[in-house]
């Protein structure tokens, strides 16, 4: 739920009424019932506070403003963090996926990992390549990806590999 946070926007005097650094605290909560055993959980628990330490200026407009004013690339470089944690995340998942035979969500926790990178390195294209026309592009797939990783999330968080926990039946 707290990627839903990040990834809308409604602005009040400059303002986002998402706030990130609520959204991030709460996919921080939802990190924290990851298993213990799952793959990489330290370096995306990291990767999760660095992102809500960096959101927390980014939520104040007059910082916005002066990075835009002194380099666009600056913004992206910030965002780093975040598409770091969104990419580990889901290889770590994609990983425990296999490890519990659920190839069908590995793989769409893969190809979601892929995206982000992707999604990650685009603005070096716009940025330091000149290449402008694939500025919208490039913002329409970062909320592509948002609103996948949400889904996935939501789709998998019964899963007992991403912290569900394990319901005993009951003998008859």
């Amino acid at each position: 739920m707290g990627y839903v946070f990040i990834a809308l926007y409604a602005r009040f005097d400059g303002y986002d009424a998402y706030a990130d650094p609520v959204g991030w605290l709460i996919v921080l909560y939802g990190v924290h019932r990851l298993p213990d055993d799952l793959p990489n959980r330290v370096g995306v628990r990291y990767l999760g506070w660095l992102s809500w330490l960096v959101s927390l200026p980014l939520w104040f407009p007059a910082v916005i403003d002066r990075l835009e004013d002194a380099d666009e690339s600056l913004a992206w470089a910030l965002d780093l963090p975040q598409f770091g944690f969104g990419l580990l995340l889901c290889l770590s998942l994609a990983r425990a996926a296999v490890d519990d035979d659920d190839l069908r969500a590995a793989t769409w926790l893969r190809l979601l990992a892929t995206a982000i990178a992707v999604v990650a390195v685009l603005p070096v294209l716009i940025f330091g390549g000149g290449v402008d026309a694939l500025e919208d592009p490039a913002g329409l797939a970062v909320q592509v990806v948002y609103v996948v990783l949400v889904w996935l999330m939501f789709q998998y968080s019964g899963r007992v590999w991403a912290g569900a926990p394990v319901v005993e039946e009951e003998a008859a």
